[in-house]
């Protein structure tokens, strides 16, 4: 495995308000080849660690870098690097399902013979030919996942970050959203993953992030996470209640 993370968060502080950060310190960073569960209760943080990660916000202090590069040093660089899946599926309603393939297939220059064989394969895996000239807006909630879904499987970037990605799916969509996250990590790609279904996390992820109160409470591979809650601690759930229910939520919500 490398030793140059494909993504590097070094003391993120950072929120909405400079006089009241949300995050404290969270430095992590993910390797080629490696996904990594993002955990934590509603309010721990994750959503603006994400945001932070994709520029959506500015930190306080510390720094983002994806392959080296953070987005200041090159937007261009730095954005093309990453394929994002939202909780929330945000798609065009005016537009097809194979019109959001194509249009990232242009924005993420990938070539004509590629494209063409990547998005028969995706329609296919998620059970969504017959919808291919549907419209977004006449689209079921768990169908706009998937075309989010084939969205960013269809760039292979080197980094994706995906946000409760099980929601709206149903049992094949799952099953095919996993197996192609495999073939992608195998493939050398980084999964950030935020998921609370902590049983198909402690399955599919190599190290696990456990945010609380904007602070990073514990990391690392399953024994680390158990060995920081007590190694009595038998599961990754078990050792999640300990790190962040069992001491008391002091920190109180942040988001």
């Amino acid at each position: 495995m490398s030793k140059e993370p494909i993504l590097k968060v070094s003391g993120l502080t950072g929120g909405y308000s400079p006089r009241k950060p949300v995050l404290h310190d969270v430095t992590f960073g993910i390797q080629p080849g490696e996904m990594v569960g993002l955990i934590g209760l509603n309010g721990a943080g994750k959503s603006t660690t994400i945001k932070h990660i994709l520029g959506l916000m500015q930190p306080h202090s510390g720094d983002v870098r994806i392959k080296g590069t953070s987005l200041d040093d090159n937007p261009e660089v730095y954005r093309s690097a990453f394929a994002y899946v939202p909780e929330t599926p945000v798609l065009f309603d005016e537009l097809t399902v194979e019109d959001h393939l194509r249009l990232t297939g242009m924005a993420y220059d990938v070539p004509d013979s590629a494209y063409t064989k990547r998005c028969d394969d995706l329609l296919k895996e998620f059970h969504m030919n017959p919808k291919r000239k549907a419209f977004a807006g006449h689209l079921s909630k768990g169908m706009k996942q998937k075309v989010m879904l084939m969205n960013a499987l269809l760039a292979e970037p080197p980094l994706y970050i995906i946000d409760e990605p099980f929601v709206g799916l149903d049992p094949l969509g799952i099953r095919s959203l996993l197996e192609r996250l495999v073939e992608v990590k195998r493939k050398g790609a980084a999964i950030l993953m935020s998921s609370h279904i902590l049983a198909t996390v402690e399955s599919y992820c190599d190290r696990y992030l456990v945010l609380h109160g904007g602070r990073l409470v514990a990391s690392g591979t399953l024994e680390d996470v158990r060995k920081t809650a007590g190694d009595s601690a038998s599961s990754l759930e078990e050792a999640f209640y300990r790190l962040v229910i069992e001491e008391g939520d002091t920190n109180g919500p942040v988001a």
